[in-house]
């Protein structure tokens, strides 16, 4: 039972939440009724939430979203490093997130080996070519 498990979380969770005392359940004075409502809606910041799900519960639509506009800007600026430079360059990491393990070593990006033109170059008469 949840109650058993998580006695010490509930109970302080009530008391910050609600201003309602465990002890009250075990007197009759809160029904189980009462008490399985207040417990299923407890907040997203409450000690039982960080108990049952970890980090996890203390992470919002919004920090996902962040998180995920982290790894788009790195993935961005690698793609930049990779096409303006010549060495090797390692792709960036994704920003850890509690609802998703690590993923596995991701591959070195290799710039293409080409040989690199100057750019913009001349034609004959000294006006910049910029296509062909």
């Amino acid at each position: 039972m949840l109650v058993d498990e998580h006695a010490e979380a509930i109970e302080a969770d009530l008391l910050r939440h609600y201003g309602v005392d465990l002890l009250d359940w075990h007197r009759g004075r809160l029904s189980s009724r009462r008490l399985a409502l207040l417990v299923q809606h407890m907040p997203r910041d409450s000690a039982l939430a960080r108990e049952l799900h970890g980090e996890a519960a203390e992470w919002t639509v919004v920090e996902h979203l962040l998180a995920h506009v982290v790894d788009q800007l790195r993935e961005a600026k690698c793609m930049f490093a990779l096409v303006n430079r010549d060495e090797d360059t390692d792709a960036p990491e994704p920003c850890p997130v509690p609802a998703r393990p690590r993923s596995p070593p991701r591959p070195n990006l290799t710039r293409n080996t080409r040989p690199r033109r100057s750019w913009p170059s001349s034609s004959p008469d000294g006006n910049p070519v910029l296509w062909g």
